[in-house]
């Protein structure tokens, strides 16, 4: 097998999925990516088995068809340092052996056998849904940062796809804090959910911040499917029941404060260097329209407190929050200015943007931490 290729299309291809590879993996031959050449396509493809990614490139030439499995980490390095221009591959079918000639010179990398490499799973009678790339890239940033890390709750590490005939929730929660992504203009034939893992998500996340157009979205009860250009993404979902997540936002928040959303965040960021290293904790005390952010950490001596004004409906309250939650939720909210609603000192407050866009409605919740007397 012998093809022609450009090589800075192919190392921007490799690149947009290369970040499926494990530095660690149980099997060697998921160290290389499986080229299959056919009919003037190139189809390059990496696995870690629970997520699969193929691009395709079309070739300048090509002579002959087949699969090879060639060392990833090794040939990512050797196109970096290529200026743009045409490589010749060369493939000995029965050693694997893979020569590429560049202007400069030859290189000799030893391949694999591509059909020892891991085929992907057929989604059997999929449903399927088509969502604007820009649309779901903004629900994976807006929601993943809420995921968990924690291995004995899976469930809880990925994001929840809820999808129905009127809209479709993107939810995440550690159990500390949970953001609920609402987009009216995402329906569904049929009402159907599952748990997507934190790891494809990240890589979709990537490649749809410079993509402009619709992405087809295939699923099953164990894998989903992603199609946008000419990429497409496979992955295993999360096993499980997602949480009962409604149960947990509170209904009833009679105190509302309404403030900018980039003085609150630029005081919660500096108030919090003085915060205990352990609890990160920092106090809010809002009485009228005067906003209070203290912080301190007994064991240095450290304290810090600013004032900043609001608008401010309810009774005096003062409550005790995560400062790192609070920065993560206000730098992925857009508005000028944010709502805080609160209920009590011991029960979760709803951080809104002032406004949303017509066809999306976001709630991000924190629980409290006890404040010191």
């Amino acid at each position: 097998m012998k093809f022609i290729v450009s090589s800075s299309s192919l190392l921007k291809e490799l690149q947009s999925i290369a970040g499926v590879l494990n530095t660690n993996n149980t099997l060697p031959i998921l160290d290389y990516f499986l080229f299959k050449i056919k009919d003037g396509n190139l189809a390059v493809s990496a696995s870690d088995l629970e997520t699969t990614m193929t691009t395709k490139i079309g070739l300048e030439k090509n002579d002959g068809n087949g699969t090879v499995a060639v060392p990833a980490r090794l040939l990512l390095d050797t196109l970096k340092t290529f200026a743009d221009q045409p490589l010749n591959f060369d493939i000995d079918e029965k050693s694997w052996g893979i020569e590429i000639s560049s202007d400069n010179g030859k290189y000799k990398l030893a391949g694999q056998n591509g059909e020892e490499f891991p085929k992907s799973p057929e989604l059997e009678s999929p449903s399927s849904i088509e969502i604007d790339s820009a649309v779901l890239h903004n629900a994976i940033v807006k929601s993943i940062f809420a995921s968990g890390n924690d291995e004995l709750r899976p469930v809880m590490s990925g994001v929840y796809f809820e999808m129905t005939k009127d809209f479709t929730n993107f939810v995440a929660t550690d159990a500390h804090k949970l953001v609920r992504y609402k987009r009216t203009d995402i329906k569904a034939n049929k009402a159907a959910n599952f748990i997507m893992p934190k790891k494809p998500l990240n890589l979709l996340k990537n490649i749809l911040a410079s993509i402009t157009a619709n992405v087809e979205v295939q699923y099953t009860g164990t894998n989903a499917h992603f199609k946008v250009e000419n990429i497409d993404l496979i992955c295993r979902l999360i096993d499980g029941k997602y949480p009962n997540y409604e149960a947990v936002i509170p209904k009833d928040n009679p105190n509302t404060l309404t403030v900018d959303r980039v003085a609150f965040l630029n005081s919660i960021k500096r108030i919090s260097i003085f915060s205990n290293k352990t609890t990160h904790q920092v106090r809010l005390k809002i009485a009228g329209s005067e906003l209070n952010i203290s912080a301190e950490d007994l064991d240095f001596s450290n304290e810090a407190n600013e004032r900043l004004t609001c608008n401010y409906s309810g009774d005096d309250i003062e409550i005790g929050f995560n400062s790192r939650f609070l920065i993560e939720m206000l730098n992925n909210l857009e508005t000028d200015q944010v709502k805080f609603e609160m209920s009590a000192p011991n029960r979760a407050g709803l951080l809104l943007p002032n406004e949303n866009d017509d066809n999306e409605d976001l709630l991000m919740l924190v629980m409290p931490v006890m404040l010191n007397s």
